[in-house]
């Protein structure tokens, strides 16, 4: 029996561990639909839900239990299998990514030293399932939003992963915990302050968020790469999309605003920031982020195809390629260069 427990404790630790942290994102996913329309409604002077639930907070349970009572509809011409895995790949990938994000000191589910590529990968992977929707779907304009989306992903992960260098030159280590650790004195988007800008606009165009919602485009594309999905399996999209904006601001977070650690922690005002757990710190600067993705979505229109491209190969790429060789340079030059542990 000893030995039976020896064998099962760390299964049964690790399974709470990530149901600890799938179920607040998933919460979080829910009402940030509900927070969304909100501040949508308040930029656009209407009133937002308010009539399921008090002040409408049951509204996201209401869109959920309408969504799964609706038929599910396949087309006669589609590929069941690869049209049914889309929406799931696209969901799991969404939630796969927070096993390395740190949440605060030591409370993090891997903490494994190539946390960033991780990251990387994950969101370098998400395309597939838009691909594999507008393939399966067996419709031109899906086909196309699929198309879109493989085009616009691809372009600015490579100014993402140049913005990740700088980030990378100025703490000399791929953890996560570390890279928090080292903004304890000035977090990264004072000295970095464009690139915090350029990768906060990648990841709206990483995540199809407006204005760059182009493999949508309900105007030409009915629904882009989603026309032909109905009930849960457009939910599992939907949930993919918002969680992936969570994930997007949480490593936007890390990186740039000092994921866990409090701001205004010196003088008079460290006792009292300090008060406030890590964690709290870390959700409070994640909503912040989310509520620019919103910001953007009800401040500005969407973007021409070509001008979005433009944007992300001559504009963003030149840029960041220069700033990775400013950084180093003045990095070495004064020799801030941080030293390496092999």
């Amino acid at each position: 029996m000893a030995s039976f427990w020896t064998f099962v404790w760390p299964l049964i630790v690790i399974v709470a561990a990530i149901v600890a942290i799938i179920i607040p994102v998933l919460i979080g996913v829910a009402y940030l639909t509900y927070a969304e329309r909100k501040v949508m409604s308040a930029m656009q002077r209407r009133q937002g839900p308010a009539l399921v639930g008090p002040l409408g907070l049951l509204q996201p349970v209401a869109d959920g239990l309408k969504l799964f009572g609706k038929e599910m509809v396949i087309p006669s011409g589609a590929n069941p299998g690869v049209f049914l895995f889309a929406p799931f790949l696209t969901f799991v990938l969404s939630l796969v990514a927070w096993a390395v994000m740190p949440f605060g000191a030591h409370l993090v589910l891997s903490n494994i030293n190539v946390g960033i590529l991780y990251l990387y990968a994950i969101s370098s992977l998400g395309v597939y399932g838009t691909i594999m929707a507008g393939w399966a779907s067996n419709s031109r304009y899906a086909f196309l939003g699929g198309l879109r989306s493989a085009a616009q992903m691809v372009s600015y992960e490579v100014s993402m992963g140049l913005i990740m260098v700088t980030v990378l030159l100025c703490t000399g280590s791929f953890n996560l915990s570390e890279i928090v650790l080292a903004q304890q004195t000035v977090w990264f988007a004072v000295p970095l302050f464009p690139m915090f800008v350029i990768f906060f606009i990648s990841i709206l165009a990483e995540t199809n968020r407006a204005p760059f919602d182009l493999p949508e485009g309900e105007a030409e594309l009915v629904g882009g790469f989603f026309t032909e999905y109905s009930c849960m399996n457009f939910a599992l999209f939907m949930l993919g999309e918002y969680s992936n904006m969570i994930l997007m601001s949480a490593i936007a977070v890390v990186l740039f605003l000092g994921g866990w650690l409090p701001p205004l922690n010196f003088g008079p005002f460290a006792p009292i920031v300090n008060l406030v757990p890590g964690p709290i710190w870390f959700a409070l600067k994640i909503a912040f982020v989310l509520f620019f993705f919103i910001w953007m979505r009800a401040a500005f229109p969407r973007y021409r195809y070509d001008q979005l491209m433009r944007l992300g190969w001559k504009i963003f790429l030149p840029f960041t390629l220069l700033w990775v060789i400013v950084t180093a340079s003045a990095l070495e030059i004064f020799g801030w260069l941080p030293a390496v542990v092999p």
